[in-house]
């Protein structure tokens, strides 16, 4: 739940919010390389009607060889080497009422092919249907000033959600790198805002979904106690042409302070070319920097704290993220 310590800014919110979630999951081997993989997910909010969703995470069949492997369903697809913001990862729509890091993924209908090989993995991936990111309604507090109309959502492809998608991706491990290219053509996954009067009283937001080509790098780098992250891409088709990119480290202390925990420090930056308000994003000239503890105990404890600061306007965002497995 949510608990803010000011007054909301529109009328209908509230300074309190609950909410429950619970997912499920199911695997069966039918043979040794054939098998299928459910996981349902549903939330209920007290306060926002839009968070309150369901989503079927993974639906997918897996079938492998010794030169190839093939899925096929609902899948869900992670790519990128930095902490804080993962600029790379395009595949899956971002549950975006579900978490505020934009972490929480839709599931992604798609077939997806993947041959490995000595000199590295090539993966192909056809998505034949587009997933809407999801947005607070009118009562979230995390909405934006002018509410998003879902109901009014556009698209630049004529075949709207069911336009054919396609990617392409090439890993490798290089000495002590861990290097991925790959290149996307089709709906691009965050949406233009455009501003719309239907009712001048009240004005709303309306997505707009483009078709883009998008090519990009992620790398990983190990030096000892040291990881070098970095990822960069290049974009056309969404209004104009840009770039972003994230790089940062991550130095880690073992044994910290002479017992079994591990400490490590984080520390990124984060620059996107889209500086002139025609497509806004919160990450468009950020530092982070971050502590991660790793209790290394039978239940897997896990602390991480993260300060994320814009270098133009000054504000801050500061989260901690911690788990433990109780039990098995």
């Amino acid at each position: 739940g949510f608990l803010f310590l000011r007054n909301p800014a529109w009328e209908g919110q509230e300074n309190q919010a609950a909410s429950v979630a619970g997912t499920i999951e199911f695997y069966h081997d039918f043979r040794n390389n054939l098998s299928v993989t459910l996981e349902g997910f549903y939330r209920l909010d007290s306060q926002d009607t839009e968070r309150s969703h369901g989503d079927l995470r993974l639906a997918e069949f897996l079938y492998y060889t010794d030169h190839f492997e093939i899925t096929a369903g609902f899948g869900r697809v992670f790519w990128g080497a930095t902490e804080f913001v993962h600029l790379v990862d395009i595949i899956n729509q971002t549950d975006q009422v579900d978490a505020l890091d934009g972490e929480e993924k839709l599931g992604q209908p798609m077939i997806h092919v993947s041959v490995p090989g000595d000199w590295g993995v090539v993966e192909a991936f056809a998505l034949p249907w587009f997933r809407e990111r999801t947005f607070p309604g009118t009562e979230g507090r995390f909405r934006t000033p002018i509410p998003v109309d879902t109901d009014l959502t556009q698209y630049e492809s004529g075949r709207k959600a069911q336009h054919l998608d396609f990617a392409m991706r090439y890993t490798n491990t290089l000495a002590n790198a861990d290097v991925g290219f790959y290149f996307f053509r089709g709906t691009a996954r965050d949406p233009v805002l455009l501003l719309n009067f239907e009712s001048p009283q009240s004005p709303t937001l309306s997505p707009y979904y483009q078709q883009i080509n998008h090519s990009g790098l992620d790398v990983q780098l190990t030096a000892g106690e040291w990881l070098l992250k970095g990822e960069v891409y290049y974009r056309t088709g969404q209004s104009r042409s840009y770039a972003a990119t994230t790089f940062g480290f991550e130095y880690t202390f073992t044994g910290f302070a002479e017992t079994m925990m591990d400490m490590g420090f984080i520390g990124e930056y984060v620059y996107d070319d889209r500086d002139d308000g025609w497509l806004p994003t919160i990450y468009e000239n950020d530092i982070m920097t971050g502590l991660r503890l790793a209790v290394n105990d039978m239940g897997d404890s896990t602390i991480l704290l993260g300060v994320i600061r814009d270098l133009d306007s000054g504000s801050t965002i500061i989260g901690v993220e911690a788990s433990r497995r109780f039990g098995e």
